[in-house]
């Protein structure tokens, strides 16, 4: 859910593990604007664009 994947990154924040993981976040309700809300590394609109997302956070 949208709140779930807030939820994450504030528990990561937490718990001081935030600049270690990088979150990608996604979905049908999920946008870009949503992403940058709670602080995501990153969004993809589909599988195939989060594959080269991901590519991309680990390069």
């Amino acid at each position: 859910t949208l709140q779930g994947q807030k939820d994450v990154i504030e528990l990561l924040k937490e718990e001081g593990l935030r600049d270690k993981i990088k979150v990608m976040v996604g979905g049908a309700p999920a946008t870009q604007a949503w992403a940058d809300k709670i602080g995501a590394d990153c969004y993809a609109e589909n599988a195939s664009e989060a594959v080269a997302k991901a590519k991309e956070l680990l390069a």
